[in-house]
């Protein structure tokens, strides 16, 4: 048992907190929810500060309840966006609900006996509630002028695009699912971003005006880079923790490649270790920061937690692989699509399967079927001086053939030019 609120604001997470809200989590057992929407059919890492809080809220016995938005994901949250969001249809949100759900359970111990975690979906509510009643039994408790003063509102009514009646209901919908809550499931807190206070103030406002009831509110820090871009984005875009849209290699290089004032903080965000591991790790890490110690046992202790211990070994491999001697073995295991993620940004060639039935020597393969080098004479040259491998062994003659059995998979052949240059080569 922790005590919640002193363990998020040590760790960094903690960005506001409703007056009395820590006095009530401190009584014993409470009930509070995060919602999820369902705008993909998987989470990505931008949602781990949300599900680690959950994760905080349930190891100090409280009871937590996710809240996946079946009917909030048709409607779309405007907090933070400056664009209103495409609308879903049902059958792509059934998708996404079963995706999200599933990733859920990996994080959180569901039962709902005890301070188990409940995952809820707020179109059973919302299904059979019609446009007059809300109105009528939830829209007359708020007034416009309440709605506007909000910043997402205030925001978008700002700005060139200006905003739909639809997104501006969102906070209505939302306030409606904290009442719900509330008044169903005993839910005295719900907690978010910090970009969902807005929201939140409006549920606890819902309750107090309809039920003369009191509940609270909590949020986290929106997380950053230290070099003030948006967390959980690369080049290629988001992080997924669906290993079908993210391979466990690529998440793991992910936190590998943090840098060294971001690793200092997302570690004591989105692992468990105590203060006094994460202390001794600093300590390491600063007396040999070449090591990298922060980002290993971060990208280790996420990786676990997100895949499994097998994702991890496959996920070292890939690096041993790329990055060291790592065997070859390791690919078989793997879908072509994760090949070509391990290999994205090398250069790739197709190459004739019906040719290299026949065999093609190594010069004419890397001059003349690829582009690898820019003639023959280079092939040789680098033969000559050790500087090519193929398959991860060293070619130690230009004229050396290569033929459909050295096909890895029975598709790929790797080139390797000095120590760091790839180039995969595909059988087609």
């Amino acid at each position: 048992m922790t005590n919640f609120v002193d363990e998020l604001r040590w760790r960094g997470m903690l960005h506001d907190i409703m007056p009395n809200a820590e006095d009530k989590l401190n009584e014993g057992m409470c009930s509070g929810y995060i919602g999820f929407d369902p705008t993909a059919d998987s989470l990505h890492v931008g949602h781990l500060t949300q599900i680690m809080t959950l994760i905080h809220f349930q190891r100090a016995g409280h009871k937590p309840f996710a809240l996946v938005g079946g009917a909030t994901g048709m409607v779309g949250d405007p907090s933070g966006k400056s664009d209103e969001r495409n609308l879903l249809n049902e059958e792509t949100l059934a998708v996404n609900l079963e995706g999200i759900k599933k990733q859920l359970n990996q994080f959180l111990t569901f039962s709902d006996e005890g301070n188990g975690a409940v995952m809820v979906n707020n179109a059973d509510w919302f299904k059979n509630f019609s446009f007059l009643d809300f109105i009528r039994d939830v829209g007359k408790h708020i007034t416009v002028n309440y709605m506007m003063a909000k910043d997402s509102v205030r925001k978008r009514l700002e700005g060139d695009t200006g905003m739909s009646f639809t997104e501006f209901s969102y906070q209505l919908v939302q306030g409606y699912d904290f009442y719900y809550l509330w008044k169903n499931h005993n839910c005295s807190i719900q907690m978010g971003g910090s970009d969902q206070w807005g929201n939140i103030v409006t549920g606890t406002e819902l309750i107090r005006r309809k039920e003369s009831g009191t509940a609270y509110g909590m949020t986290t820090q929106l997380i950053k880079k230290s070099d003030g871009t948006k967390f959980g984005k690369t080049e290629s875009g988001a992080i997924w923790l669906n290993p079908e849209k993210t391979s466990p290699y690529k998440f793991y290089q992910f936190w590998l490649n943090a840098t060294d004032a971001d690793a200092k903080m997302w570690i004591r965000i989105f692992t468990l270790k105590g203060k006094e591991e994460l202390e001794q790790l600093e300590a390491e890490h600063n007396a040999a920061p070449h090591l990298r110690i922060l980002q290993k046992a971060l990208a280790t202790d996420i990786t676990i937690r997100t895949h499994s211990e097998a994702a991890l070994e496959t996920a070292l491999k890939t690096s041993e692989f790329l990055f060291g001697n790592g065997a070859l073995s390791f690919l078989e295991t793997l879908s072509h699509a994760h090949v070509l993620e391990i290999f994205e940004g090398v250069p790739q060639f197709a190459v004739s399967r019906e040719e290299l039935a026949a065999g093609i020597d190594t010069a004419t393969l890397l001059a003349e079927k690829t582009t690898v080098f820019p003639s023959k004479g280079e092939v040789k040259k680098t033969v000559q001086g050790g500087g090519l491998s193929i398959n991860k062994e060293k070619v130690a003659e230009a004229n050396a053939v290569y033929a459909v059995s050295n096909l890895i998979n029975d598709k790929y052949i790797i080139v390797q030019k000095g120590k760091k240059n790839y180039f995969l080569l595909i059988a087609e």
